[in-house]
């Protein structure tokens, strides 16, 4: 009896212990304006066009102690496409680019996370975009995690990746130094 009693009671805390190392889910606040999808883009080789999407929507799983295990799903209203240019802006949703009246989101769903340093990992995931859907690698940095001011508890974490224009059926041709786009990602997350 004492044997069985031992052993559920080591069984319950191994379970117990293995809840304590899942991961906690988040979602990206950008109610709070915590969270950008920017993106930058050599203008004929000269200088920088910058911009962002403002209108997304996300969610993660993280566990500092098991990064392997972390999932990332994004959604972006294509049509929300901002440089600071209305015209330049109409142009980018159009048929040339981002075709927002047949592709009106573009989607990043996470399949694999790969630790590559001390707070650092590659992400791995499809991206689909212009219709199109491709694997990229998201090079992502930890930035912190922890307790907010109202009670909640946070984790932010940034990421960059190169695609390619042509990879993703961008019509328009840019020129040769305008070939890439860069995308930098930023978001903090609230723990559900």
């Amino acid at each position: 009896m004492l044997k069985k009693t031992l052993a559920a009671l080591a069984l319950g805390g191994a379970l117990l212990g293995a809840g304590h190392a899942m991961a906690a889910d988040y979602i990206i606040d950008k109610e709070g304006q915590h969270a950008f999808v920017n993106f930058k883009i050599s203008h004929l080789g000269y200088s920088w066009l910058y911009g962002t999407f403002r209108d997304f929507d996300g969610s993660f799983s993280f566990d500092a102690k098991n990064p392997e295990a972390s999932k990332v799903k994004v959604t972006i209203n294509t049509a929300s496409v901002d440089s600071n240019h209305a015209e330049r802006d109409k142009h980018l949703r159009s048929k040339d680019f981002l075709n927002v009246d047949k592709n009106p989101t573009a989607t990043f769903e996470s399949t694999a996370v790969k630790s590559t340093g001390q707070g650092t990992a590659d992400i791995t995931g499809n991206l689909t975009l212009n219709g199109v859907t491709k694997p990229v690698v998201i090079a992502a940095k930890f930035v912190g995690e922890g307790k907010d001011p109202w009670g909640g508890y946070r984790a932010g974490f940034e990421g960059s990746t190169t695609l390619k224009l042509k990879d993703f059926d961008v019509q328009k041709d840019l020129g040769p130094a305008s070939q890439d786009v860069q995308l930098i990602i930023s978001v903090e997350g609230v723990r559900q």
